[in-house]
């Protein structure tokens, strides 16, 4: 299973160890799923992931960017005819077109329209964490 994550599922499996944002971390080490990704995208993990209000740990930063670099799909992106709303929120989708992506995964859906994401199905935590679930 390809999948694409949205900066804000690392972020909350960096702060919440236990939760569903994590476990989708943890499944990314498992090799259960893959990380499709490009280079603005790892840029902006590292980037969000270093600042300093989080303080998170800089062994752990570099531990997950190698490792997606390692075993993920670096993927050559696809320039959208249509732009999200946010635009820094583009790649993700671009990515997921590109790496023919089960699905982006997000924290922020809203960010997300059907009408400029499809056929790329874009989800929630919990709905990715259901849908495994189902199919392990």
């Amino acid at each position: 299973m390809i999948v694409v994550i949205d900066t804000n599922i690392l972020v909350s499996g960096f702060l919440k160890p236990y939760s569903d944002a994590s476990s989708i971390i943890k499944l990314i080490f498992e090799r259960k799923i893959k990380l499709a990704y490009d280079i603005r995208i790892l840029l902006e993990y590292e980037d969000v992931l270093k600042r300093e209000e989080f303080d998170f740990n800089k062994t752990a930063i570099k531990i997950i960017i190698d490792f997606i670099k390692s075993s993920g799909i670096n993927s050559s992106a696809i320039t959208l005819k249509k732009t999200l709303p946010h635009e820094n929120d583009n790649p993700f989708l671009e990515v997921a077109v590109a790496s023919n992506a089960d699905f982006l995964i997000t924290g922020n859906k809203k960010h997300f329209p059907d009408e400029i994401c499809k056929p790329i199905k874009v989800i929630s935590i919990k709905e990715f964490m259901d849908i495994f679930k189902n199919n392990s």
